[in-house]
């Protein structure tokens, strides 16, 4: 079919540049509450001056001039101006209430002592009195374009003025879960197993900053196969049928709706039949195998990066770990191997068949292990968990 090519398998970090390959989304304003783990498509800038006005950083007493000062009725809280002091006064202040005009340094309340209506004490000037701008002026850029939106991102925005922020469109993912052996509920048995993909997908998706709008599950037939992938959604995911066995319908699904396959297999374990290929109307879909620990494997060598480039999200220099024990290379696959550390060195987790989840739920990271292997004390690559 027209658009369709012939399957390339690729090498690990080739597959994880054609994922990286996608032009970032269309920019959109959102709310502050709606903008955790979307990623800024322009400059964050200051919409004031930080703090805004002159702050005291601890409880004690504003005071004007030297001491000791007559003690004026009343308190500086946050919230609550007060008027100006003269010289020789002072007033109660709270942490971060503003300073009132003529008010040099605040007098910690532990370096104080009240004597009827004096105040008895020793100040220099400015003394946790945090002044104007002192974090940033208005207009100041503080974030660049690029910058993945966090818990203390939407604080600063919040704290210079903002009330919503520019970011790229959050990527929507459409997972089509395929195969007839797989249970909603209950025990395994009589060939059948239980879905554990379905539960685990959007934890994932949402970890690297996706969001999953809809999840289907697929008998192993062509026509459903072919139904599940004509979806809306910025990406179609699948799991499972991106072998050749009897029942597995992917590619003649992908051939069908015209895309190109860029990369059929990649040349790791487990995990090595996963799938990327450009849907007729240019949206990526990725493949991932239905075992497991290979699915997860796959998302993080080809959907975690897919999503990255649709959200205009740079590539972050690679995490190392030293490793504390040998591994064998297996030529000419890159080794994906779940780690946990020991004396801070990272040692493979146990149980780590592509069937199997015990490893990864206790493991800190996934290692990159080359081809030709690595030496205990040498440092290799490994993959963040997205939790």
């Amino acid at each position: 079919m027209a658009g369709f090519r012939a399957p390339v398998t690729t090498s690990f970090d080739e597959g994880r540049a054609l994922a990286l390959a996608w032009a970032p989304l269309g920019a959109t304003s959102v709310a502050l509450s709606d903008a955790l783990g979307t990623v800024l498509a322009e400059p964050l800038r200051s919409q004031t001056d930080l703090p805004a006005f002159r702050t005291s950083a601890m409880d004690g007493w504003a005071v004007a001039g030297e001491g000791p000062w007559r003690l004026r009725d009343g308190r500086a809280l946050a919230g609550s101006p007060v008027d100006a002091l003269q010289q020789g006064e002072a007033v109660e202040i709270a942490t971060g209430a503003m300073v009132p005009d003529g008010g040099d340094a605040v007098l910690r309340r532990e370096d104080g002592t009240v004597d009827g209506a004096r105040l008895i004490g020793a100040a220099e000037t400015g003394q946790d009195v945090l002044p104007i701008a002192g974090e940033c002026s208005r207009g100041d850029e503080l974030l660049g374009a690029g910058t993945r939106v966090t818990p203390p991102v939407l604080g600063l925005a919040a704290a210079t003025g903002h009330d919503a922020m520019v970011v790229r469109r959050q990527p929507s993912v459409a997972v089509a879960v395929l195969g007839d052996e797989l249970l909603d509920s209950g025990l395994p048995g009589n060939g059948r197993v239980r879905d554990s993909l379905s539960l685990q997908l959007p934890g994932w998706v949402a970890g690297l900053g996706g969001q999953v709008v809809s999840s289907t599950r697929v008998p192993d037939e062509l026509a459903a196969t072919v139904a599940a992938l004509r979806v809306d959604a910025d990406v179609v995911v699948s799991t499972g049928g991106t072998a050749a066995g009897p029942v597995d319908h992917v590619h003649a699904a992908l051939r069908e709706l015209g895309a190109e396959i860029l990369a059929d297999g990649v040349a790791c374990r487990p995990g090595h039949p996963m799938v990327l290929a450009r849907l007729a109307d240019g949206r990526p879909y990725v493949g991932l195998p239905g075992n497991p620990l290979s699915a997860f494997v796959s998302v993080l060598t080809l959907l975690g990066p897919v999503l990255d480039a649709l959200a205009g999200l740079a590539p972050a220099p690679w995490a190392t770990v030293l490793v504390g024990e040998s591994f064998k290379g297996r030529d000419p696959d890159t080794r994906l191997v779940p780690v946990t550390l020991v004396d801070d060195r990272a040692v493979a987790a146990t149980h780590l068949g592509s069937m199997m989840l015990r490893g990864l739920a206790g493991a800190r990271g996934v290692a990159v292990i080359p081809p030709q292997g690595a030496d205990e004390g040498d440092r290799v690559r490994v993959l963040e968990l997205p939790w």
